[in-house]
């Protein structure tokens, strides 16, 4: 969607030097960037590209801002600032509400009938489906689930017995969440697997990158707290607690019963 450089100033908070009535169409790189689009400058590798960029505005710091040869939005933190705008001019998909016709539903199941739900999901008896809910193709969905208002489970998800999930998550093409635990004791040099009874909580606005697993609690839940932003191929074991706005990068693995912080950033 279209918006003018006023109207992007107003967004996100930046002060606005230049032609309030230019029309942005879309963000792209200070080097790529064409009449129409909005480009940022926030880290300093990339200044030099700054005064031979074609943008019709540049979002900026005040230092940079005598270097810009084009509008600015000048704010104390541009990629936030870029991070607003962007999400304003890429709004999040609608979709319909519509439960596909290969779908297979069990007894007890309860979906809202503004939930849209793609082909060859199943699910399992006594889940509940939340206003708005997104459920892609392939998704495999077991007993006792909860699955809260405007979360978007991508494709080929699976959510094991118990799990729930708050508001506004999103859950990325192969996340697999509440497998079992690593959970075993040793008898004469073997193995006996150790039933792991517990599940997985996760909270409001949380984003769980692609083949990101999150195991179940051995007897407590494993419990992912609000706003926790999880990359690609992330394995967190057991009964571990992730507080409040943790952003964790890809490839990070978590073992069993660790507890993590508000805000930390791994």
């Amino acid at each position: 969607m279209a918006a003018t450089l006023a109207e992007l100033s107003e967004i996100c908070g930046a002060r606005l030097v230049g032609d309030g009535d230019c029309q942005i169409q879309s963000v792209n790189t200070l080097i790529k960037a064409k009449q129409g689009e909005l480009s940022f400058l926030s880290n300093r590798h990339y200044a030099h590209y700054l005064s031979k960029t074609n943008a019709s505005a540049v979002i900026l710091a005040e230092e940079d801002h005598s270097k810009c040869p084009t509008n600015a939005l000048i704010s104390n933190t541009p990629y936030l600032a870029y991070a607003k705008v962007a999400k304003y001019l890429y709004p999040s998909k609608d979709y319909p509400a519509k439960v596909h016709e290969t779908v297979i539903i069990d007894e007890g199941t309860s979906i809202d009938k503004s939930a849209s739900i793609s082909a060859n999901v199943v699910i399992g008896k006594n889940v509940n489906i939340g206003e708005k809910v997104f459920i892609g193709p392939g998704t495999v969905i077991e007993d006792n689930v909860i699955i809260g208002k405007d979360s978007i489970l991508v494709a080929n998800v699976t959510l094991r017995e118990g799990v729930s999930l708050g508001n506004r998550v999103k859950l990325h093409p192969g996340v697999v969440i509440g497998a079992d635990g690593f959970g075993m004791a040793q008898e004469n040099g073997q193995w006996i697997n150790i039933p792991q009874i517990g599940s997985v909580k996760v909270g409001d606005n949380v984003d769980i990158g692609a083949n990101s697993t999150i195991d179940r609690g051995a007897i407590e839940d494993t419990v992912i707290a609000n706003g926790v932003k999880i990359d690609n191929q992330v394995q967190i074991g057991h009964n571990v607690i992730i507080g409040e706005h943790t952003a964790i990068a890809g490839r990070v693995g978590i073992a069993g019963s660790t507890t993590i912080g508000k805000r930390c950033m791994i």
